[in-house]
């Protein structure tokens, strides 16, 4: 797309870290990148002009951690702490699933992380080559991978059918979409593998120079547990010890990390991804986020999936993420609406291997979304990073383009047929949760 948008308000970020708003500025889209952004129009022709008037230009989101297709199970087993979560809500369901279901709530995810200004996302699921489709159709950027799970300790890497899985999955579907999919590594925790299989995904994975995703010290019991299991480690010890991090690794949850983990993100460079609704829904605790920010650890942000948060709302996790450690503390000047920005775009993208993204900047990948500022909670806009955390909503938003692609525009889908969508999405919930489905209609 050839584009020029007009008289609008643009977030920029300074080299600091401060965000600030041109107030009526004009930004170009060449192709998939941004072109021009300044105060003036260009010299340069463009093919179509649009008057932004009254919004807000932004990066697009970054969720840095979730599992789409859980649109299926909204609400699944909630009030139970998170193993019985699991084990008695929402493995029975997911067992019944079949790749048309993940089609179908990947389909449903991916129209509300757009509607509500989400441009990228990672992504940790059964039938991630179903979704890798889906995402590509829709023209939205995903980071996938298939999770790894091994419980047999004496068994031998090459006899794990889930790392074999994992290693085809990213043979076929790394750099599908012209780059909109990246594949990744994606064992689901210390406590749901083994060290055999473990050591030779980290292998695998510094070979491939691919990320991994994985959750981490999620509840008390499970970093308690590891460190009974494995000598006194925590996981964040342990996945160091075995290699893992000597790959870029983003870590999900980190709710009991200590502080030589944190040392440890820090040294390794990986990334702690905040997850704050689920963390709280589940009453797994908080995340020592403002220490991680003051260490220099990168922080991302992610809604985790659907049955734990119970939404999608990334602006709904920059208000809490922002407002928790400051309560946790009794402190105010903890984790600042700018750092808390830098969570849900720029340190997102970094911890998804994306760094042509998460800014406006000239030369970046064209990740768009447009607000709304003619609201009541947006007037007056002078601190625009405090406003965008503290008083933006999700249904602020009126416009989604990723890499030059307007795919959410005014209420309306350019790239699914919201209809048929629709449809699919309530005969998968049908099927998969009678005789409690004609309720949940």
């Amino acid at each position: 797309m050839n584009i020029l948008f007009e008289n609008g308000m643009i977030l920029q970020r300074d080299e600091q870290g401060r965000y600030s708003a041109i107030p009526r500025g004009y930004l170009g889209v060449k192709d998939n990148q941004i072109a021009y952004i300044g105060t003036s129009a260009p010299s340069e022709s463009y093919e179509q002009h649009r008057d932004m008037t009254g919004k807000l230009l932004m990066p697009g989101l970054i969720n840095a951690h979730g599992h789409a297709a859980m649109t299926l199970l909204r609400g699944v087993g909630s009030g139970l702490p998170l193993h019985r979560w699991l084990n008695e809500a929402i493995f029975p369901i997911e067992a019944k699933m079949v790749p048309e279901d993940i089609v179908a709530g990947t389909r449903w995810a991916i129209m509300e992380m757009l509607a509500s200004g989400t441009t990228a996302c990672s992504e940790m699921y059964d039938f991630p080559w179903a979704a890798a489709q889906v995402f590509a159709d829709a023209g939205m950027k995903a980071n996938l991978g298939r999770v790894m799970l091994c419980f047999d300790p004496s068994m031998k890497a090459e006899d794990c059918q889930r790392l074999q899985e994992c290693d085809t999955f990213i043979k076929h579907y790394d750099g599908m979409g012209g780059g909109l999919i990246k594949a990744e590594w994606a064992p689901h925790s210390e406590y749901l593998t083994t060290e055999n299989t473990m050591t030779a995904l980290a292998l695998m994975a510094h070979h491939y120079s691919s990320n991994i995703q994985i959750h981490v010290s999620e509840t008390k019991a499970e970093h308690e547990e590891c460190k009974q299991r494995r000598g006194g480690m925590t996981p964040v010890q342990y996945l160091k010890k075995i290699g893992v991090l000597n790959t870029p690794t983003y870590m999900a949850h980190c709710v009991w990390l200590e502080d030589e983990d944190l040392a440890i993100l820090k040294e390794c460079g990986a990334t702690l991804v905040h997850n704050p609704t689920s963390n709280m829904k589940l009453g797994s605790g908080f995340a020592p986020i403002a220490k991680a920010l003051e260490m220099g650890v990168n922080v991302a942000l992610g809604t985790d999936g659907c049955a734990s948060n119970n939404n999608l709302n990334m602006f709904e996790e920059m208000h809490l993420a922002a407002l928790l450690q400051k309560g946790l503390h009794n402190d105010p000047t903890l984790v600042t609406a700018d750092q808390v920005l830098d969570m849900a775009t720029v340190s997102g993208a970094k911890a998804l291997g994306r760094p042509d993204t998460g800014m406006l900047c000239e030369g970046m990948k064209a990740d768009i979304i447009a607000l709304d500022m003619d609201r009541f909670h947006l007037k007056p806009a002078g601190d625009i990073a405090n406003l965008l955390v503290y008083s933006a909503q999700a249904s602020d938003v009126v416009m989604t383009m990723v890499e030059g692609n307007v795919l959410y525009d005014n209420g309306c889908f350019t790239t699914i047929d919201a209809k048929r969508a629709e449809e699919a999405y309530f005969a998968a919930i049908r099927r998969l949760m009678t005789p409690q489905g004609e309720e949940a209609l």
